[in-house]
């Protein structure tokens, strides 16, 4: 079994997890907006089943598809102390950058010279 890492690691996964986000969604309407056909939808599709990422029940003759939000937040959650880093290295250049003459400052010095 592929890691969930793994499985988002190809972008048409992330793309029907980008589509997920609005809904459930039938593998018709999937295989529409990705322009891709529906073996290859399905093939993505049972990968991300899975993954758990999503699950899928059945309406008459359709299957629709839905994301599972608890995978994604398990992901989210471990990418906290990382996107902590990545705040204080934005909080560090702001602060550098606001440290820095702006472009006005600089045009007054040329002008006095």
């Amino acid at each position: 079994m592929a890691s969930t890492f793994e499985v988002l690691a190809e972008p048409r996964r992330r793309q029907i997890l980008d589509l997920l986000r609005g809904g459930e969604q039938p593998v018709g309407e999937l295989v529409e907006r990705l322009a891709l056909s529906q073996p290859t939808v399905s093939k993505h599709l049972k990968v991300l089943r899975g993954a758990g990422l999503v699950e899928v029940r059945r309406d008459a003759q359709r299957r629709l598809y839905r994301l599972r939000l608890e995978p994604l937040a398990e992901i989210d959650a471990w990418l906290a102390p990382y996107r902590a880093l990545w705040s204080a290295s934005l909080d560090a250049l702001e602060r550098h950058l606001d440290a820095m003459p702006d472009d006005a400052e600089l045009d007054d010095d040329i002008e006095d010279s």
